[in-house]
Parts: C-alpha cells; sequence; structure tokens
C-alpha cells in the first residue's frame, strides 16, 4: 500500500521521458539568475562608488532602490506588460529591480567598511582617490560586496520561479504545470532543482570569495 502510494505522489519513469524539457527549463532559469544578477551589479556598482563619494546620496538612493524591492512581483510584471509584453524582457526587468537594494548597500557597505588608518597609510603614501579606490577599497570590501552577491543570487533564483506567470519561469514553469495537472511529480522536481540551485550558486560564490580574498582566510 505504501509503494503504491508512493508511486503514484512521485514517478521515475516520468522524469524519465522529460529530461530535456527539465534541462530546458532548468537552463532557462539559469539564465533568468545570472543575466538579472549581472545587470544590477551593472547598475548598482557606479551607483554605490556615488554614494561614497557624495554620502548625501545615500539616503534618497536606499530609498529608491528599498521601494522597488517592495513591489510585489506580479505587481512590478503587470506594470511591465504594456511595455515589454510576456517576453523575457518583463522577466529580466523585474529580477534585475529586485536586485538593486541588496547590491547597493553592500557595496557602499563593503567600502565604508575599509579602516580609517588603511585610508590614512594609502593617502600618506600618495595614492590618488582613484588609486585609492581600486588597489585598497575594493580589495579589502570583496567580500562583503560579494556577500550582496550572493545574497541577490539566491533570492534571485527564487524569485525566478515567480515569472512562470508570463511563460518565462524556468523551474516555476514545473511548479504551474504540477498544479494545474494535480500531479506532484514535476512540482516536486522543480522545487528539488531550485533548492539544489541555490545551494550550488552560493556554495560557488563563496568559494569564489575565498580565491579573491586569501587573506581572509589566513586566520582560520
Amino acid at each position: 500500500m505504501t509503494a503504491a502510494l508512493a508511486a503514484a505522489f512521485f514517478r521515475w519513469d516520468w522524469i524519465g521521458s522529460h529530461l530535456d524539457d527539465i534541462q530546458s527549463r532548468l537552463t532557462e532559469h539559469v539564465v533568468l539568475t545570472v543575466v538579472p544578477v549581472a545587470i544590477g551589479f551593472v547598475l548598482a556598482f557606479p551607483l554605490a562608488l556615488a554614494a561614497v563619494r557624495w554620502p548625501r546620496l545615500y539616503g534618497p538612493l536606499l530609498g529608491v532602490t528599498g521601494v522597488l524591492f517592495t513591489i510585489p512581483s506580479l505587481a512590478l510584471f503587470v506594470l511591465l506588460l504594456p511595455f515589454t509584453g510576456l517576453s523575457r524582457a518583463t522577466a529580466v526587468i523585474g529580477l534585475t529591480t529586485y536586485t538593486l537594494l541588496i547590491l547597493v548597500r553592500n557595496t557602499v557597505e563593503g567600502i565604508n567598511g575599509v579602516p580609517r588608518d588603511v585610508r590614512e597609510a594609502a593617502e600618506a603614501m600618495g595614492y590618488t582617490r582613484l588609486r585609492r579606490l581600486l588597489r585598497v577599497e575594493l580589495p579589502l570590501a570583496v567580500p562583503v560586496i560579494l556577500a550582496g552577491v550572493r545574497i541577490a543570487t539566491v533570492t534571485t533564483i527564487g524569485l525566478v520561479t515567480i515569472t512562470a506567470v508570463i511563460g518565462q519561469g524556468g523551474l516555476g514553469q514545473l511548479f504551474i504545470d504540477g498544479f494545474i495537472r494535480r500531479f506532484p511529480t514535476p512540482l516536486i522536481v522543480g522545487l528539488v532543482l531550485s533548492i539544489v540551485l541555490a545551494v550550488a550558486a552560493d556554495l560557488s560564490l563563496l568559494a569564489a570569495q575565498r580565491w579573491w580574498t586569501p587573506w581572509s582566510r589566513a586566520g582560520n
């Protein structure tokens, strides 16, 4: 009886006959994660540098990105539909929007967290503002900046599933298929792969952080 219930709840034969579709959804999920996070970082980095250079900008910048972050995802996609339609652009724009607050905040905090005596030592050595930023502040800020990238990446992996409602959901489409058909196997597959993808992305970025900042593990 238990085996029969398990077989009805989860069917391995369905996975075997849908491997191509699962792989396609997983690839789409990865693309819809990497592209928004990359674009978000490209946008957030100069904004963060401007906030460090002119601290009065930081509050309004956090306010704007914070408001964008609080917009419900479905509402944001609906607002974008008249302009970009049911396209990948709608998904990318919406997902990019949610990365900005995290990336701006962590970049600013990372740079501002560089000890004052380190900055003063760099100035005493004749470093210009730009050279100090590139050679001293940014390398020391890398752990905090990459921590923001890790958070943004894992958050985006979860949000990608919601874009299935506009036909661009990656693994989220498996959730919808399973729900509509009242067939749990696609839903379970999508859930497990989403978790595995999030863990793998976080561990990969953590490894990259440790590789880029060998001094941070010197005491471990």
